[in-house]
């Protein structure tokens, strides 16, 4: 069986998706519209802009859902047995497995970029890498810890991100050196995604997603907040809201996949992030990438 999968925040590059423009009318015509909808050439900064263009979160979240999206409708191998996304790819994967149209999905995500934006503007927080250390005893630092900070991304055994207060999670960090972690290294990210400092955003999202139309996805989608398949539009539409202040379950996606019978993954989007985490928590199965 195969799994089709999105990646997230973190996977863009310059020229991303500058192929498919030139090459497939479908993808030109796709990419054209989606400049309409946003009111501005994201094209342009997708081709051509530099790094610090691109790692606006503006700019970030609805390029990479572009790559994505348009390299799966294009396809024409995209059949996927189940999909899942990684945050943001959540939105790809919804899009290109039928839940969402193309241009709900897109002002989803330029909403989705607004929100999370203000709310790191509001409050200084990041997040950190820490290597190295199981699941719990992340979780028991982050807890004794004072202030906000969680664990945010579940990205492979071995590897968690964690999110929240400036100060909080520069403490963690020094806490989980001290238990053995082999790294705990602040990000260069500007917000504390995943966490509970992402609540002004949820709220603000609550809205755009009550408002939009969700359908039945052509095959079950692994979600990031628990971690299970889901088909039911009003699931999937609860999960995606609780998914901004609630962590990426990716670890615990990939294994329920392959416990559900996936042995063949297809990363869909920018960059190859998705493919060496599949890697690492299940070895056996086949990986491969589409750019």
């Amino acid at each position: 069986m195969t799994a089709f999968v999105f990646p997230g925040q973190g996977a863009q590059f310059t020229g991303m998706g500058k192929d498919l423009y030139q090459t497939d009318a479908t993808a030109k015509e796709m990419f054209e519209k989606a400049n309409e909808i946003l009111g501005f050439r994201i094209t342009d900064i997708m081709f051509e802009g530099s790094a610090e263009d691109l790692k606006q979160t503006r700019v970030t979240q609805p390029a990479i859902f572009l790559h994505s999206v348009i390299l799966a409708t294009c396809s024409k191998e995209f059949s996927p047995d189940m999909a899942a996304g990684h945050s943001l790819g959540e939105f790809s994967a919804l899009v290109a497995s039928g839940a969402l149209t193309f241009e709900d999905g897109l002002q989803l995500v330029y909403k989705r970029a607004l929100a999370m934006q203000e709310a790191c503007n509001a409050k200084p927080s990041t997040m950190a890498a820490v290597l190295g250390l199981d699941d719990q005893t992340i979780e028991r630092i982050c807890s004794q810890t004072e202030g906000v900070v969680v664990a945010a991304n579940y990205n492979c055994k071995g590897q968690v991100v964690i999110s929240g207060e400036v100060e909080a999670v520069n403490a963690a960090c020094a806490a989980l050196k001290a238990a053995g972690a082999r790294r705990a290294l602040p990000l260069a990210v500007n917000g504390a995604f995943h966490s509970p400092l992402m609540e002004p955003a949820r709220v603000e999202l609550a809205k755009a997603i009550e408002a939009t139309r969700f359908s039945t996805p052509i095959c079950p989608i692994y979600q990031n907040v628990d971690a299970k398949p889901h088909t039911n539009p009003a699931e999937i539409k609860e999960n995606l809201l609780q998914q901004l202040t609630a962590p990426v379950r990716w670890t615990q996606c990939v294994e329920a996949m392959v416990a559900d019978g996936a042995n063949h993954f297809v990363e869909y989007g920018p960059g190859k992030v998705l493919q060496g985490l599949i890697s690492k928590i299940a070895p056996d199965v086949a990986v491969e990438g589409r750019q």
